[in-house]
């Protein structure tokens, strides 16, 4: 069972209550606009949850990884956009917070803590998904920094970001050894945002592609040594997947409770349709998966806290778990609710198409199972 510390209790219970007065109102138009949520945005910034992880001398929030779980599960019971709009912030700091110097941490934290700038993650290329060693932007040293040409694409929060960490390769025939990642000023010269793509969910979080046409990046901004992206890649993706995983608990949980509700208020043949036993036996399945997915997901983030070496497998776990647990879930609140399940003017069908990117993005769950497997199987 979860025990929460007092000071986490009361995140929890501010949070749900901002996320219920200020976030669920706003969903659904934001949605059908596809319109990134600057006031939303701003209350993030004025609620401090844009400092969590930075450390607390640099002006930041520490906050574990549970922690962080709690603030993304809670917002995305009403918003899963706004929700995603924090988790790949944390996804950008991550690499930060692993490769940079002190001297770096000092130049740049400060900034993001105290002025709310949104950091970006910038991996996937047209030609690189889920085979990330196989990336092909370009760092050309020249003179005290680099030169970066290619394309990024499915940035999230593209154009919204202020900063990104951006992965290149020195050399893509050394694949893994080449990869070296950089923090990239947006608006620098060089590095321009592309084309905004029209998605079927998450439809208020920016996706774009991210366009580097000899752009110069100093030495100064480079994360880690030369050819060291790819572990400082690998430890950040175990914590952005455990959000993820938090992600779509909370997900599966308001489309749930969103369900239950009409339920119970909805009457046919006489009586409440949540009185009927095929109601009943479904609603049982989605909170048991419900349930289950939150205790992975939460046992996986201890486990990163605590800097457990099986922490990556149950990163997998809980993403590919929870991910499926939330298509499943938001899939029968629709068919709960029947006709109205379908209708925009209840939140369960923007929830059902919002959850399948969770099983698609920050490696598909046919990846996360081969992880699984072959860890185990490492482990022997």
């Amino acid at each position: 069972m979860l025990q929460w510390t007092e000071e986490q209790r009361v995140l929890k219970e501010t949070v749900r209550r901002l996320a219920r007065e200020q976030i669920a109102p706003r969903a659904a138009e934001l949605d059908e606009l596809q319109e990134f949520p600057d006031d939303i945005y701003r209350l993030f910034v004025e609620q401090g949850l844009l400092k969590l992880k930075i450390p607390q001398e640099y002006g930041g929030v520490p906050a574990d990884s549970a922690t962080c779980c709690l603030v993304m599960e809670e917002i995305a019971r009403v918003d899963a956009s706004c929700s995603l709009l924090l988790i790949n912030h944390q996804a950008g700091l991550g690499p930060l917070l692993t490769g940079l110097t002190e001297e770096q941490k000092a130049r740049f934290f400060p900034t993001i803590a105290e002025e709310g700038h949104i950091v970006g993650f910038a991996l996937t290329e047209p030609e690189s998904g889920s085979d990330a060693a196989s990336l092909q932007t370009r760092a050309n040293k020249d003179g005290d920094g680099y030169r970066l040409t290619g394309t990024k694409c499915f940035i999230t929060n593209g154009g919204k970001a202020e900063v990104y960490v951006l992965f290149a390769t020195l050399d893509p025939s050394l694949k893994k050894k080449g990869i070296t990642a950089f923090l990239v000023e947006q608006g620098a010269p060089g590095v321009r945002v592309g084309k905004k793509e029209n998605k079927m969910g998450m439809r208020a979080s920016p996706t774009t592609d991210l366009i580097l046409e000899d752009a110069f990046v100093p030495e100064a901004s480079r994360i880690g040594p030369e050819g060291e992206g790819w572990p400082i890649l690998l430890k950040g993706l175990s914590e952005t997947r455990i959000l993820i995983a938090a992600l779509a608990v909370g997900l599966a949980d308001g489309a749930t409770e969103a369900a239950a509700r009409y339920a119970v208020e909805r009457s046919q043949f006489g009586k409440p349709v949540s009185s009927f036993q095929g109601i009943q036996f479904m609603l049982a399945d989605m909170l048991m998966g419900i349930e289950t997915a939150r205790s992975i997901t939460y046992r996986a983030a201890m486990m990163q806290d605590q800097g457990d070496p099986l922490v990556r497998r149950y990163a997998s776990m809980a993403k590919c778990y929870a991910s499926d647990t939330a298509m499943r879930v938001t899939t029968d609140a629709v068919q709960m609710m029947g006709g109205y399940g379908y209708m925009k003017d209840y939140p369960v069908e923007r929830m059902m198409r919002d959850a399948k990117i969770l099983q698609i993005f920050e490696g598909t769950n046919q990846v996360q199972r081969m992880i699984i497997a072959r860890d185990y199987l490492a482990n022997l």
